[in-house]
């Protein structure tokens, strides 16, 4: 179960520009994207690193972890699989990017019983195909592409990733159709940093 913290439906997610390394900010949002209180994670991931090691801190000088994201291998044929667990080890659940298209990007999200709780799905095929032409383009990362998400549980759409056309990246994470919490909030703010993150692992 996810801690007070996280006890809401809507987050922001922002990045933090800062060399070296990606930083992101969490805040949640009210009615009207209206931040409903402070931050309450930053995420450090360095970049060009071998593995993955994404962590999620409850303070901006990262004294208190709360919870990380971890590549399980270097290599893993049926797609890339990323653990997400808590400060002390213990499991939140797993991040699949699966294999299904070179187009459209899918992601499983199983939780710590490895039960499917979503499946995160590009939304529009259309910018899927343009956001893949410009990753070959000069600057292309400039170019400002819609990258949004839909979040499906058995079939219904309980929630949506939605990114802000600004200079950094800014993502709107809404899982308010998830009335009966199955998405431990924890993992849903996991995979909306992953698929700005570890998307093209």
């Amino acid at each position: 179960m996810s801690s007070d913290r996280f006890a809401h439906d809507k987050f922001l997610i922002e990045q933090l520009v800062r060399p070296i390394v990606n930083l992101y900010r969490v805040t949640p949002l009210a009615a009207g994207e209206a931040p409903a209180g402070g931050p309450v994670a930053f995420v450090r991931q360095k970049r060009m690193a071998i593995k993955e090691d994404i962590r999620f801190y409850a303070d901006e000088g990262e004294q208190e972890e709360l919870f990380r994201i971890k590549a399980r291998s270097f290599l893993d044929t049926g797609g890339a699989r990323y653990d997400v667990a808590a400060a002390e080890g213990s499991a939140i659940g797993v991040l699949h990017h699966q294999l299904k298209s070179l187009v459209r990007s899918t992601w499983r999200v199983t939780n710590a019983d490895d039960q499917e709780v979503v499946v995160a799905q590009e939304r529009s095929l259309p910018m899927a195909i343009a956001r893949r032409v410009v990753d070959f383009v000069p600057y292309g990362e400039w170019v400002p592409i819609p990258y949004n998400f839909d979040l499906l549980s058995d079939g219904r759409t309980i929630g949506h990733l939605s990114r802000k056309f600004q200079l950094r990246d800014r993502y709107v994470l809404d899982v308010g159709g998830d009335v009966d919490l199955r998405l431990d909030r924890r993992l849903a703010i996991a995979l909306a940093v992953g698929l700005d993150t570890l998307q093209n692992r």
